[in-house]
Formats: C-alpha cells, sequence, structure tokens
C-alpha cells in the first residue's frame, strides 16, 4: 500500500496573483529603479498565500508561483543557455535553448525553505520536468550554432539539474515536489499525436532521470503531474509504460470530466503509486455538485484503494502571471470545495 502521509488535500502550485504584485512587476518590467520592490511584493503576496492556504485547510502548502512569470520560470529564468524569443506558443512565452543549460545556484529552494518558517504545513514545491523543457524548447537551428545537438541531450543536461534541485529541496525541509509535464498524457493517446521534439521513450527516460532514486526522507513524497485534461482514449499499456519508467510516489491526474479515459489512467496506475484526482475543474467557476463528484471518486475507489489517493483541482489557477484562469474568489472556492471532498472521503483524519 503507498503512503500518502496524509497529503490529502493538494493543489498544483500556481495561485491567483494579487493585483499589487502583478503592478510591482510591470514596474519592474518598465525599470523602475528601486530593485528590491519587486522582491517585497513578492515576499508580501507569498505571506498572503500561505495564509490563504492554511484558512482553507490545505495539507499542503506552496507560494502560489508569486515569484515567477509562469510555471516554467523557475528553470527557464535560472539557469543559463536559454533565450526568450519574443513569441509565444499556446499562451506562453517562446523558449529555445541556444547552449546547454548551466545553473547559476539554487533555483526554488532558498525560497521555498521560507515556507517552512511561515506555517508548520507540509511545504510544497512544483518545477516543470526536463522532458517538457527540452520538448518545447530544442531549437534544431540552434544545433547548427552550437547549440544542444538534440532534444534528448537537452533534456539530460535539465534531468541533472532538476535532480539536483529536487535532492537540494528536500534537504531544506520540502516534503512534497511536483514535476509538471503537461505533454505526456498525449502520449498514452489511443491515437498519440504530436507532443514536442522528444519521442515517447525520449521522454520518459529524460524525466526519469530528474527524479532521485532510493528510498526517500520520512514524509516526503515526489509526484508527477502529467497533463492537464485526458485524452478522449488511453492506450492501456503506453499509461503502464509511463507509470512503470518514472520513479515517483504520486501521480496527479485529471479527473474533473467524469470521461472513460480519466477513470482508464487510473486503472493502469500500480498498486504501489499514489494517485491524486484532480477532481475539481479549476477553469471552470461552476461548482461542483458534491453528489456528482463523490460518484466518480466511489468508481476511482473500485479500482484503487481511497487510502491511497488524495484530491486537487484539475490544474494550476495562474500558470502564467496575470492571466487567472478564474478569479481570486473562485479560486477559494474552488479550493474549499477540495477541502469539502476531502472530508466526505476521509472524515477529519488529516
Amino acid at each position: 500500500m503507498a503512503d500518502t502521509f496524509n497529503y490529502r488535500i493538494d493543489h498544483h502550485g500556481s495561485l491567483v496573483r494579487p493585483a499589487a504584485l502583478l503592478a510591482a512587476r510591470d514596474r519592474a518590467a518598465d525599470g523602475a529603479p528601486d530593485a528590491g520592490a519587486l522582491r517585497e511584493a513578492e515576499d508580501a503576496a507569498v505571506k498572503e498565500a500561505v495564509v490563504l492556504q492554511r484558512r482553507l485547510r490545505s495539507t499542503v502548502v506552496t507560494d502560489g508561483d508569486m515569484p515567477r512569470t509562469d510555471f516554467r520560470s523557475a528553470v527557464l529564468e535560472g539557469v543559463s543557455g536559454f533565450r526568450r524569443t519574443g513569441e509565444e506558443t499556446g499562451g506562453l512565452a517562446r523558449w529555445v535553448a541556444d547552449s546547454l543549460p548551466e545553473a547559476d545556484g539554487p533555483l526554488l529552494a532558498d525560497r521555498a525553505s521560507l515556507l517552512g518558517e511561515l506555517t508548520l504545513i507540509a511545504p510544497k514545491a512544483s518545477l516543470p520536468s526536463p522532458a517538457y523543457l527540452a520538448a518545447t524548447c530544442f531549437d534544431p537551428e540552434a544545433a547548427g550554432r552550437g547549440g544542444p545537438a538534440s532534444a534528448r541531450e537537452l533534456g539530460e543536461a535539465l534531468a541533472e539539474i532538476i535532480h539536483t534541485e529536487i535532492q537540494l529541496l528536500i534537504s531544506r525541509g520540502v516534503r512534497l515536489i511536483q514535476l509538471n509535464n503537461p505533454l505526456l498524457l498525449a502520449h498514452t493517446a489511443g491515437e498519440p499525436g504530436a507532443a514536442g521534439a522528444l519521442s515517447f521513450e525520449d521522454a520518459l527516460a529524460v524525466d526519469a532521470l530528474a527524479v532521485p532514486s532510493g528510498e526517500r526522507p520520512d514524509g516526503v513524497r515526489v509526484g508527477l503531474a502529467p497533463g492537464w485534461a485526458a485524452p478522449a482514449t488511453v492506450d492501456r499499456s503506453r499509461a503502464e509504460r509511463l507509470y512503470a519508467a518514472v520513479p515517483v510516489d504520486r501521480w496527479i491526474l485529471p479527473y474533473d470530466q467524469g470521461t472513460d479515459a480519466e477513470l482508464d489512467l487510473l486503472r493502469a496506475l500500480p498498486e504501489e503509486r499514489d494517485a491524486c484526482l484532480g477532481a475539481v475543474d479549476a477553469t471552470s467557476p461552476a461548482i461542483e455538485e458534491i453528489d456528482t463528484v463523490m460518484a466518480r471518486i466511489d468508481a476511482a475507489a473500485e479500482v484503487k484503494d481511497l487510502e491511497d489517493m488524495a484530491l486537487s483541482p484539475s490544474r494550476g489557477f495562474e500558470d502564467v502571471a496575470g492571466r487567472p484562469l478564474l478569479s481570486a474568489e473562485e479560486q477559494n472556492r474552488k479550493l474549499i470545495q477540495v477541502e469539502t471532498l476531502a472530508r466526505y472521503c476521509w472524515g477529519n483524519e488529516f
């Protein structure tokens, strides 16, 4: 049986940014002379986010991604070798790798360790997976200019950096670490579509390299979110390959639409792995009916032990700063709904 360490009420990490933080970021982008003003605004927003999560009785606490411009920024803005092109792809700023990346220091660990000073709730940190970054940032033209020769080479270099960062996060007291690769579920589709510059096999190998092997310290778990939505149909054998290849403890799976494919993803999950079900839709302000969601959870409990599961929204609420999927009030109602559902499932035993 897997051990959730009571991280029953989870969320992906990004929360809606307050207006004061966005204004401070705009001033910094315009060249405001006070370099410390943005840091102060970020720290204030993190403290507010911690208070919110504590009030909403989450069992993990993140910095809300307040110090970052999007969910990839901890890596893209924290290592050398990447260049912003000025274009956008899928609503995200386009970055390309002009050389193999090198880290100049910690990516998240310095700030993440401060969460432990603000609350006794288990600190959580989220990072983009190396395979996701390699699949979206590899530039064949840069290869001809001395850049990475392949997406696989770029991914392996990123995996080494992220592996080191995960170990550092654990040493600084972070208890739950989530890697995000929104492209992986596309590889499990009955008819797989294009999913970036990495093959399925290369993506699995690269993401596996980022996860520290061996026994975790007490209470530590590493998870992976392989996508925000299930494919229309799932190839069971490809889903099983996914779960077998990447040695994470928890899989954060979409489970908010009630489709057969969502349940098929859960059916393929090995017994010894946790499942965190994204049971609440983070893209719609409508509040789900308790009975409807509980019926879905009951169906999940028929194929996976409920004691090895957790609940969360389906994705982050503001993966790109300034582009929230919901308002702050709507976000909070969704987080309250997750907490309510968790108590229906497990009572008050968190």
